[in-house]
């Protein structure tokens, strides 16, 4: 069972259209995640289809796994790149997301995905800044991100298949999605994340640099919602420093 003949009309900025798009567009990779098919986007209006909604089950979470270590291999141009056609100026959630290539990690997160945030929220995260570098891990090639990847972007369909919907899609380590799959919950996480390590294996101590890379969503949700999301993104940051 697939998407209905039936589509999904959303309205948001024309920039966050363009963005949401493209992303979606760039997304759809032989042996990924299905992604739903976009019919237009003009306007501040994106037509696509719409999805119906199933269980989460075991086995959909084991080849969600598979299909998503195929998107992150599918790779990027550089970290920080757009998609496509999208905009150096695109969104996570309501706050604005710049797309802005570089050929580092490191510095790049450090400059792009936790000062700007870090700064808005008033937080300090100088010390993890200052040490991202070592805190980093082994280096890693630019993976194709869906860059928002909390389970309320996970849809769970009702052929059996895991799609996704939302993106914020830009080129990243691949951690950070899974962190982000990790922050807020995901139905058999353990079974999706043990299926994409045999796809494709993370580097020793992935599970020490989880809250590093959670740094970028928790920000976000600082800036856009404040009250316990600083003390979580403070609480991330020590954690991060402790690895």
């Amino acid at each position: 069972m697939g998407p209905r003949a039936a589509v999904r009309t959303k309205r948001q900025t024309a920039g966050a259209t363009a963005a949401e798009a493209a992303g979606l567009r760039w997304l759809r990779v032989p042996g990924g995640p299905p992604v739903p098919f976009v019919h237009s986007a003009d306007g501040g209006v994106l037509v696509m289809d719409e999805i119906p909604h199933g269980t989460p089950n075991l086995q959909a979470a084991v080849t969600f796994g598979r299909r998503l270590a195929a998107l992150h291999l599918a790779g990027a141009p550089a970290f920080g790149a757009p998609p496509p056609d999208g905009p150096r100026e695109a969104t996570i959630g309501k706050a604005v997301m710049v797309n802005e290539p570089a050929a580092e990690w490191p510095s790049w997160f450090a400059s792009q995905r936790i000062e700007p945030y870090a700064r808005q929220a008033g937080i300090d995260m100088s010390d993890v800044c200052a040490r991202i570098e070592e805190l980093a891990g082994p280096p890693e090639p630019p993976a194709r991100l869906h860059g928002d990847l909390w389970s309320g972007n996970v849809l769970w369909g009702a052929d059996g298949q895991v799609w996704l919907i939302d993106p914020a899609a830009h080129g990243g380590h691949r951690e950070s999605d899974l962190a982000m799959l990790q922050l807020f919950g995901c139905p058999y996480l353990d079974h999706v994340l043990g299926a994409y390590r045999e796809v494709a294996p993370l580097a020793d101590g992935w599970q020490a640099r989880v809250p590093l890379h959670q740094l970028f969503p928790l920000l976000v949700h600082a800036v856009l919602f404040g009250g316990g999301y600083r003390a979580q993104a403070e609480a991330a940051a020590r954690a991060a420093l402790r690895s």
